[in-house]
């Protein structure tokens, strides 16, 4: 198959490796499968095979895609090329405390949007739980006629704005193209055309816009703008409901006064923002010696490229070049042919004060890694650790006075331990309930630890409340839970706490194994060290996936 050719306006320095390995992760992160084969890739993408190859064997060792089988899927790692802009723009960090308050002086879900073209962004939420639940990924892109904050970004449109949108609207009438948003019914693409220009001009007329079930029927939104230091408009403030509790009058005179007064105090945090400077240290290269160890497999400069996306994440605001080399430890040279070819894909623009990234990088995969849930990061690693110790493995969390299975990958031993996800056990008899309760502050866990009567399970099990009190303390304190035949005869367990971005222990990981199979001090030497590099690796990616969008439990 011939090679994609450049775009006319392509640079002389354009990246190529960068080029078609964001091309692949595009096509990956697009469209509602999760699962990629190579070939599939090649076709979408336009690239040859083998190019497709080298490019999936570099972002597998990057941890931005995984590999399970022939099929590639997106990796929690790629969260962090998102993460980049949602740092270095700071608004879900200033702007999100105040949408939370919102939502909970209306107890209606709030939404922080940014425009992306003729598209409008999600950034942060702040949600109500509710059977008729609404709520958008970090990342998810609306069409701007579908939604509140579309009018509102359109108002500033020019000619060239509009044209393209027309343009867009001819070539996807139906919206496949947004994949967030139900299929739009068949409709003349004049009275859509109408319709939307009319709802501009009331947002430029009021500064307010409405969203009456645009984007699926029971939908409602009422948004106003937000603006920057300078009046430019920066994001859009939405709070949504349903046509179960609101019509579009009631929803927008209910919300309106407290929804000025949020839009107010978010302007005046942005106002109040200082411009952040780079990192205290410079991280380096991401994968050093992987070019050495894997050769001609190995796209560094696509690596680079990534590095430097990533550094974005250290700067608040514009980044200079000198700030991104010295923080990726490239040369400016190099640096700066990435920030050419990230400009030229829409990545990044170059304004007088520094390189700004722009919202379309969430594109690459961040809405659909943000959706993940604990169960779904941890379990990739479980099956590496049961290949690795040929014991079944699970995480679980802290329910109550028990523990809860929310991940599990069993053995192929013949004889396993039989346990399965949702399964609850008492958490003063597991070694992932004592590392969990070893984790409560002091006096939540003299709390719990006091209302909780240990029975005895089997003769071993610790059923006086000073020797649990002790067995919890020692376990806080060595860092790690271990249960000899105190659950149940026979069975031995190793447990050790994942964490997430704030060092905050959410979860525990264990191994659970027959106590016949040789010595306690055997097992321990065996199964520790790679309990903790497995944990370690589930609180990396949970700390990424999770550092803008709240990760669910199970």
């Amino acid at each position: 198959m011939p090679q994609p050719t450049e775009a006319p306006d392509a640079p002389d320095e354009l990246v190529g490796p960068l080029e078609r390995g964001l091309a692949v992760l595009r096509a990956v992160a697009a469209g509602p499968d999760v699962r990629h084969r190579p070939g599939d890739l090649a076709r979408t993408t336009g690239l040859a095979r083998s190019t497709v190859d080298r490019v999936a064997t570099t972002l597998v060792r990057l941890g931005v895609l995984r590999a399970e089988g022939r099929d590639l899927l997106l990796a929690p790692g790629a969260a962090a090329l998102g993460n980049a802009y949602l740092a270095s723009c700071g608004l879900p960090e200033l702007l999100g405390p105040h949408a939370v308050a919102l939502a909970d002086t209306l107890d209606e879900s709030v939404s922080v949007a940014v425009p992306d073209g003729d598209g409008v962004r999600f950034l942060t939420q702040a949600t109500r739980r509710r059977a008729m639940a609404i709520s958008f990924r970090t990342g998810d892109l609306l069409p701007a006629e579908r939604c509140a904050p579309g009018a509102l970004f359109a108002a500033r449109w020019d000619a060239a704005d509009l044209d393209g949108w027309r343009a867009r609207r001819a070539r996807d009438p139906l919206d496949a193209g947004f994949p967030s948003v139900p299929p739009r019914p068949s409709a003349p693409p004049g009275p859509v055309e109408a319709e939307f220009l009319d709802r501009v001009r009331e947002a430029r007329e009021t500064g307010l816009a409405v969203d009456d079930q645009l984007i699926e029927p029971g939908l409602l939104a009422v948004a106003l703008p937000v603006r920057g230091p300078d009046g430019a408009v920066v994001c859009a403030v939405s709070v949504v409901s349903h046509s179960s509790r609101h019509s579009a009058a009631s929803l927008t005179e209910r919300a309106l006064p407290p929804l000025r007064r949020a839009v107010t105090a978010m302007e005046e945090a942005l106002a109040a923002a200082v411009p952040g400077g780079a990192a205290s240290a410079a991280p380096g290269p991401s994968a050093p010696g992987l070019k050495e160890e894997l050769g001609s497999g190995f796209l560094q400069s696509l690596a680079r490229g990534l590095d430097v996306l990533r550094a974005f994440a250290s700067v608040r605001g514009p980044a200079r070049l000198s700030e991104l080399a010295w923080l990726t430890g490239l040369p400016r040279a190099t640096a700066r042919r990435s920030l050419i070819t990230l400009r030229h894909l829409g990545y990044v623009r170059e304004e007088p004060e520094g390189f700004v990234l722009l919202p379309r990088v969430l594109e690459l995969g961040h809405a659909r890694l943000s959706g993940l849930s604990l169960p779904e990061i941890a379990t990739p690693h479980l099956v590496a650790l049961v290949l690795r110790v040929h014991e079944s493995a699970s995480v679980a969390v802290l329910d109550g006075d028990d523990i809860r299975y929310v991940a599990r990958v069993a053995s192929t031993r013949i004889m396993h331990i039989d346990i399965t996800v949702g399964t609850r056990l008492p958490a003063y008899a597991t070694s992932m309930g004592r590392v969990l309760l070893g984790a409560l502050p002091a006096a939540e866990r003299a709390e719990r630890l006091g209302r909780i009567t240990p029975e005895a399970l089997t003769p071993r099990t610790v059923t006086s409340r000073a020797g649990l009190d002790e067995a919890v303390t020692a376990t806080a304190a060595r860092g790690y839970g271990w249960v000899e035949q105190e659950l149940e005869e026979g069975l031995r367990s190793l447990a050790v706490p994942v964490t997430d971005g704030t060092g905050r222990v959410v979860a525990a990981v264990n191994v659970a194994l027959h106590a016949g199979r040789g010595p306690a001090e055997a097992s321990l030497a065996a199964l520790l060290p790679a309990l903790r590099e497995t944990a370690a690796r589930i609180s990396t990616d949970l700390s990424t996936v999770s550092r803008f969008s709240p990760t669910a439990p199970s």
